[in-house]
């Protein structure tokens, strides 16, 4: 997980595992890949598809509505390094047992829905 940045557009000092938009054109799968390489400099070695989370969130008074794909990521835990320190003041490996306290708004959810698949 990256800990947030007081340079991300919100949620600064929480725990997030990374994400990135899709623009036109492009293949999710390829996009999936390319964020993981982005964000933590390894290559995704396998992917499984876990749902979708749909989002409403309000940000400076700002209202958004956007669909997150979510997805299980196998890596090469030696690999991995911050390519973003700009975003991420650190990024640190945790159990689903033995996370932090200061976690993304979302995940949450996120763990309700699909937390039994991440075991």
């Amino acid at each position: 997980m990256g800990l947030r940045s007081k340079n991300c557009r919100d949620e600064h000092g929480n725990w997030d595992i990374g994400g990135g938009a899709v623009e036109f054109g492009d293949a999710i799968i390829d996009r999936l890949k390319q964020e993981i390489k982005e964000e933590y400099c390894t290559e995704v070695l396998k992917h499984e598809f876990l749902g979708y989370g749909d989002v409403h969130r309000e940000h400076e008074g700002k209202k958004t509505h956007w669909i997150a794909l979510y997805f299980k990521c196998l890596v090469d835990p030696k690999t991995v390094s911050n390519g973003e320190p700009h975003k991420f003041n650190e990024i640190k490996w945790f159990t689903l047992d033995n996370l932090p306290k200061n976690i993304h708004s979302q995940f949450p959810k996120f763990f309700k829905q699909y937390g039994d698949k991440l075991k």
